[in-house]
């Protein structure tokens, strides 16, 4: 939010910003420093932004000229890029309803997630199965892997299934961004569609007409994520979805509803819609003796806790599980880490649950971490060990901006040195060191 504020107040502004400036317009406090530094740091790394010497030689940001050229053409409307997309002039013959368009969507994204889990169509009775292209991307991206014909969940792939709805899209969509650029697509095509749906309004038609090549390929693809709907490749419209919808605000990507057994077909019709079904957060009961109890019929949900516990009985709104050692070891072997499988279930632990602090018995928290350390003695970390800094004073504050952005890992006062993840945005921090001591430095002779 810090950085989409920054965005917008430089957005207009005839002169860049002076550093002394952006001081001012934060308090002092410890969170506030932090929250504009970490949107600093995001905007330069991302090229929005670019740090530059004013006339007074001191330093000064401004938005990159593309970039603030093109962000005021879309938010004033000028021009004839038609970045809101086009409506289509016609009227559609058979109507598409917005329970239509959200039952859509989510049939064809809790496919992708059931194709993570390794049980692609398991439960979903007709729904639509991905395409290869679907698969070939989920694989390139790490989110599962293919023994003999296969797909296993991997690290990443667990990581991918306990974010939000809308940080999965733009997981996807970013390594979409990566396959489409071996695919020799145009990437600032991709972009500016995927931006363009951003922008569009949720139950209206828009015309292919305007489309580029590249554009209309992508429809096939997002199509079959559920981002937009289009009732045949030929089709002269699309339809964008909730998921489409939100891919630039905060709003809910889908629905408080699950998939049940039915099937959607090609024709929206009432007799196709598959029922909404209430919202299964907050359904898990952890027990001191490692039962578990989950009030679910959502067979993706089913799943997923398949993946580390042993399932005992099933009723029709709920199912008995337990955590034992071998079922967290398969876990673990697979690539999920104890501490994934615990913020799952503190993710999604029952309103019961979360009266009590903390959340999941401590015993089980500790015992599923064991299981891990059973079999994992040593932890390796690639990163930078960086020494030598300068002052005690200076150490400390790059030590502390290292722990700001995140790549903080392990320091050691005594003898000033520390180790980060990353180096890249520690470079930056210490050239804007560098370039404020010489700034503050009177000229020699």
């Amino acid at each position: 939010m810090a950085a989409k504020n920054l965005v917008m107040a430089m957005l207009f502004m005839p002169i860049p910003l002076a550093a002394t400036d952006l001081e001012t317009w934060v308090k002092p406090d410890n969170d506030s420093v932090r929250a504009r530094d970490q949107s600093l740091n995001i905007l330069l790394r991302l090229k929005v932004l670019e740090e530059i010497r004013n006339d007074q030689h001191k330093t000064a940001y401004q938005l990159n000229k593309a970039f603030r050229k093109s962000l005021r053409l879309a938010l004033t409307g000028g021009g004839d890029h038609r970045s809101f997309g086009v409506p289509s002039s016609t009227a559609d013959k058979n109507e598409v309803t917005i329970d239509f368009l959200d039952t859509f969507a989510r049939q064809q994204w809790e496919s992708i997630l059931y194709y993570v889990v390794g049980s692609a169509g398991q439960g979903l009775g007709g729904a639509v199965n991905i395409t290869a292209g679907t698969k070939e991307l989920l694989t390139g991206g790490g989110f599962v892997v293919l023994r003999g014909r296969n797909a296993h969940i991997t690290r990443d792939g667990f990581s991918f299934l306990l974010q939000e709805t809308n940080a999965q899209i733009w997981t996807l969509l970013i390594e979409y961004l990566k396959l489409s650029e071996r695919l020799q697509m145009d990437a600032v095509d991709v972009l500016s569609f995927l931006f363009t749906l951003g922008s569009l309004e949720l139950g209206v038609s828009y015309t292919t007409e305007n489309l580029t090549p590249t554009q209309l390929q992508m429809l096939d693809d997002l199509s079959d994520f559920g981002v937009v709907y289009r009732r045949s490749p030929d089709s002269p419209r699309y339809y964008p979805t909730r998921l489409a919808t939100t891919l630039t605000s905060d709003l809910p990507a889908l629905l408080n509803t699950s998939l049940s057994t039915s099937s959607i077909g090609v024709t929206p019709t009432a007799g196709n819609m598959a029922a909404p079904q209430e919202t299964e957060k907050g359904y898990i009961i952890v027990e001191t003796n490692y039962r578990l109890y989950a009030y679910t019929s959502s067979p993706l949900n089913i799943s997923i806790l398949s993946l580390f516990a042993n399932l005992k009985t099933r009723f029709p709104n709920m199912l008995t599980a337990t955590l034992t050692k071998s079922s967290i070891q398969t876990a673990i072997a697979a690539g999920i880490t104890a501490d994934q499988i615990i913020t799952y279930l503190t993710t999604h632990a029952h309103p019961i649950l979360r009266k009590s602090t903390p959340i999941l018995p401590p015993t089980v928290v500790d015992q599923v971490r064991l299981w891990q350390l059973e079999n994992e003695r040593m932890k390796a970390t690639p990163g930078y060990l960086i020494r030598d800094v300068g002052t005690q004073e200076e150490y400390l504050k790059a030590v502390s901006h290292a722990d700001t952005i995140g790549v903080l890992t392990w320091q050691n006062d005594a003898k000033g040195i520390f180790f980060v993840t990353k180096f890249d945005q520690m470079q930056q921090y210490f050239k804007a060191v560098a370039r404020r001591r010489r700034d503050d430095d009177p000229p020699q002779g």
